[in-house]
């Protein structure tokens, strides 16, 4: 093995290998596992989120694949229609071209070429963060058969009548041009106004004020509303104001809709342009006009003098002239839900249109009953309180967008707008019986993305065929996923696996929380925090990262504020982490909250465990290659063989334990402290002592070598679901001397709680040991003692057991320990004077004569605290200074806190340690 760890070099190779072993296929042997990957949007590139989910999901894949499971992790990507025609047309704006310039056809036609250029980016970011899925089935949701599957799916449900047709109010993105679902807006505080105006009583005599945070929607206002109740009023309900600059007569209507202590009591009605109204007006039959066009600017049924202004200039106007005419009575600051468009940002208008609904109801019951009936599971639990509100509250859903991109609606009309729904014109005309000469027209809208989306789990299988694929992989195992979109897919998900299937889509889903950064905020561009999985993968230099972050900025004027940040953080660019770390990172941090910080410490640190685990198979081979490693027998394994061994199959338990419950961050962990702690800094160690101790019988050595080689060649197979590349890169080498057969790691068998005999024995003796051994080591460190230096041991208060295991453990402890003797004192014996430590009853002493200079460990101890004294004086005042704790990052102040704290404990020891030299050295 070479000297040092270079991930970049090893990663890409073996990815190359597995693919073109067709490793990440299924078997085809064994109980089926199945994941669905969420497909990301075609347009997408690989973010800290997606590569936290995918770490989730190829972990568990690998998992259930060495289990000896058929498994399939089945790759794709989604359509993704907004984002992917906002993408195309603004390539087209750079050459100066709409799309309506090019026509329907053509721009259809220029995004597939779009897509087959640049939209495939993410699938290669996914190889390089070692994702084992299977890409010999990937698909896409426009590809032909799931294209297939989508008609039919809607020709069905228009059938049935649960898709249909209708003019209602919606959620309006003037910039794109298409309406959107409510899960597509997204509502934030905003600063903004409340105008109080006047509407003057037809009779002359007086005026209603009313208010509103939209003015220029007044002049589609059909009806003034008041409380049923408010006495005030009372006498007006039926009567008619003048709505001003419009001159038109509207009614005064009461309605329990209307809070008679919000502003004068008294609201206008606008059924046209907001949701509650649009109900007042439903209920009350009033007039719906629409005074907006499709990109909000005012139309032809405004006065002459708003037609054609955008909707804020004409707010403008009417506030003027309102003004005027002293009709407005006041305006007041006011905070309030903004609605904006999730992928525009534009603000939102409430707009009557006709679009295409699916009935959810009848949908939503028996998706409702898979939970409540124990059919599918969420983990953690908590998860299906937040999907039956909304389920048991859902509303029709809003299928249609005014889109080139996506599935075309399977929809057409004749000339007297008859409509006919099949999954093509040739079908239509078969199915209605229409004529050939019969001229249609097909509608011009597309689907929703998450329509399809939503049959992702068996149009992926190949429904509506019964494949041999469907059969084996459906229902499947696990959904994945993050907490914020259980409404816009998991929920449907159910609702289409159930009606088209018969079957739920998935038994569990497990709901991951979402990535922030290391002070909890959500990674965005604009702010300046977000990170590149890839980056961290491969490294990148100061430069490249500033370009990277900077450019296609939706806000240019936040440019030397990123670069700032950037340039304090990553002062020397990132370095290359590879991505083993980067996965073992992210499994450690997959608990059951809903955030989870992400701190560039801690990849570092899993990058040192990479190293930790290289360099232990680097003295594991060693002292094995070429060498008798015991696999004929005749081995003779010592009380470390014994508890190492044992070690690992209690480790092995509990990483079984976890997997079930998708506890990878505890998994993480087990895996972490076995390696490091008990593998490394322990048995490595131990194993010294059998194998460098010339007077060590040949089975003793092969206990040692065959335990070595043994152990670490079932970690690496344990290891190998968080952390692929560098398990399957030492295991290649590992795995002839340990007598394991197989081409890869990725089919070798998971190991078990039977890989080795449990020794709870040698477990206890082991704590004992260990617990000696750190107490000697306690005292050298107090004492400034070398650890070369052979020391003379006294036991003090030892008990039958302790002596029974000096008896046993005498000549291996002192070896590892580098001690000169060990012997327990006699009842009465009375012990020099001695450095001690505890070990539960019993003390161990290290007597000090001739150990250490006590005038030069005194000048030693006191020049350290001095040094603490000085930095300490230095602190305190900067933390008693109110500026300090008021001005300085809340961090800065945090972490000199702790520094303070850090010192007083320090001194505090050196103190103690101080007397202890003075008392022990005469």
């Amino acid at each position: 093995m070479d000297k040092t760890y270079s991930p970049g070099e090893i990663e890409q190779r073996i990815y190359q290998r597995w693919e073109e072993k067709q490793y990440f296929a299924p078997s085809g042997q064994g109980q089926p596992y199945c994941i669905m990957i969420p497909p990301a949007n075609v347009t997408g590139a690989l973010h800290m989120g997606h590569a936290f989910q995918v770490t989730i999901m190829d972990a568990l894949t690998r998992y259930h694949r060495m289990l000896g499971r058929n498994t399939l992790w089945q790759p794709g990507t989604d359509h993704a229609g907004i984002a992917t025609q906002m993408v195309v047309e603004r390539l087209l704006g750079a050459e100066g071209l709409h799309r309506r310039d090019l026509g329907r056809d053509e721009f259809v036609k220029r995004v597939w070429q779009w897509k087959e250029q640049s939209g495939d980016t993410i699938s290669g970011q996914l190889k390089r963060m070692g994702s084992s899925v299977d890409w010999s089935r990937e698909r896409f949701t426009m590809d032909d058969d799931l294209s297939a599957a989508v008609l039919t799916v809607f020709e069905q449900l228009y059938d049935e009548g649960l898709i249909y047709r209708g003019k209602r109010l919606v959620s309006w993105d003037p910039v794109l041009h298409t309406a959107l679902s409510d899960l597509e807006v997204l509502s934030q505080e905003e600063d903004g106004h409340l105008w109080h105006m006047r509407y003057p009583l037809a009779n002359g005599d007086s005026y209603l004020t009313v208010v509103t945070t939209r003015p220029e929607t007044m002049l589609g206002d059909t009806a003034v509303a008041v409380h049923p109740d408010d006495k005030r009023y009372a006498s007006l309900v039926g009567q008619n104001v003048l709505l001003p600059l419009c001159d038109r007569l509207i009614p005064v209507i009461a309605d329990d809709y209307v809070d008679p202590e919000f502003g004068s009591g008294c609201v206008k009605i606008t059924p046209a342009h907001d949701f509650n109204d649009y109900e007042i007006g439903q209920r009350h039959d009033l007039d719906v006009i629409n005074v907006l066009n499709d990109d909000a600017s005012m139309n032809e049924n405004c006065p002459q003098d708003y037609r054609g202004l955008d909707r804020f200039v004409a707010r403008k106007k009417v506030v003027a002239d309102l003004e005027a005419l002293d009709l407005i009575d006041r305006i007041e600051d006011h905070k309030l839900m903004v609605p904006r468009g999730d992928r525009s940002h534009a603000i939102v208008e409430p707009y009557l249109t006709d679009q295409w609904y699916v009935g959810i109801a009848p949908l939503a019951e028996p998706a409702i009953a898979a939970i409540e009936d124990g059919d599918i599971s969420f983990v953690p639990a908590n998860w299906s309180k937040t999907y039956f509100e909304w389920m048991r509250n859902i509303k029709d859903w809003c299928i249609s967008r005014q889109l080139w991109w996506g599935h075309r609606i399977p929809a057409w009309y004749d000339d007297q707008d008859n409509i006919y729904v099949a999954v093509d014109e040739a079908a239509v005309r078969q199915k209605y019986k229409l004529p050939a000469d019969l001229a249609l027209r097909q509608d011009e809208d597309v689907l929703d993305t998450w329509f399809s989306s939503a049959l992702w789990p068996f149009s992926t299988l190949g429904w509506p065929e019964k494949t041999k694929a469907l059969d084996t992989f459906y229902p499947t195992n696990v959904l994945v996923t993050g907490f914020d979109i259980i409404f816009f897919w998991v929920a449907r998900m159910i609702m289409m696996g159930l009606k088209f299937t018969g079957e739920v889509p998935f038994r569990e889903i497990y709901i991951h929380g979402l990535i922030r950064d290391q002070d909890g905020q959500k990674m965005s561009k604009s702010k300046g925090n977000a990170l590149d999985p890839l980056d961290l993968i491969d490294g990148i230099d100061l430069e490249s990262l500033l370009k990277k972050r900077t450019s296609g900025l939706m806000q240019p004027h936040l440019k030397p504020k990123i670069e700032k940040a950037t340039r304090r953080q990553f002062a020397n660019g990132i370095d290359a982490h590879g991505a083993d770390s980067l996965r073992f990172t992210f499994a450690s941090l997959a608990t059951t909250g809903r955030d989870i910080r992400f701190e560039l410490g801690r990849i570092e640190g899993y990058r040192n465990f990479c190293n930790k685990l290289w360099n232990a198979a680097r003295y594991v081979l060693m002292n094995t290659e070429g060498k008798d490693c015991g696999l004929g027998g005749d081995c003779e394994y010592s009380l470390a063989d014994r508890w190492i061994r044992s070690r690992f199959c209690a480790t092995a338990t509990e990483i079984s334990r976890q997997m079930k419950v998708y506890r990878l961050d505890l998994v993480a962990k087990s895996l972490y402290e076995f390696t490091w702690n008990e593998f490394c800094d322990w048995y490595l160690e131990l194993s010294k002592a059998v194998l460098q101790d010339d007077t060590a019988s040949d089975s003793a050595r092969k206990g040692a070598r065959r335990t070595l080689i043994s152990v670490l060649e079932a970690l690496l197979r344990a290891i190998h679901p968080l952390m692929p590349f560098i398990s399957e890169e030492i295991w290649q080498k590992v795995a002839p001397l340990a007598g394991a057969t197989g081409e890869t790691i990725m089919l070798a068998p998971y190991p078990g709680d039977d890989e080795f005999d449990r020794d709870e024995k040698a477990e206890q003796d082991m704590v004992w040991l260990q617990g000696l051994i750190l107490g000697i080591r306690q005292i050298r460190g107090e004492m400034d003692i070398a650890p070369t230096r052979a020391l003379p041991i006294l036991l003090r208060n030892a008990d039958s057991t302790d002596k029974e295991r000096l008896t046993q453990l005498k000549s291996f402890l002192l070896q590892v320990a580098r001690l000169e003797s060990i012997r327990v004192l006699d009842t009465n014996e009375k012990a020099p004077e001695s450095a001690t430590a505890l070990l539960g009853q019993m003390e161990i002493l290290v007597p000090m004569a001739g150990l250490i200079d006590r005038d030069a460990e005194l000048a030693r101890l006191k020049k350290q605290q001095e040094k603490l004294d000085k930095e300490l004086r230095r602190i305190e005042p900067k933390l008693a200074n109110p500026s300090f704790s008021s001005k300085a990052p809340k961090a800065v102040v945090e972490k000199t806190r702790q520094r303070g704290v850090e010192i007083e404990d320090a001194l505090k020891r050196l103190q103690e340690q101080i007397e202890k030299v003075r008392k022990l050295v005469d």
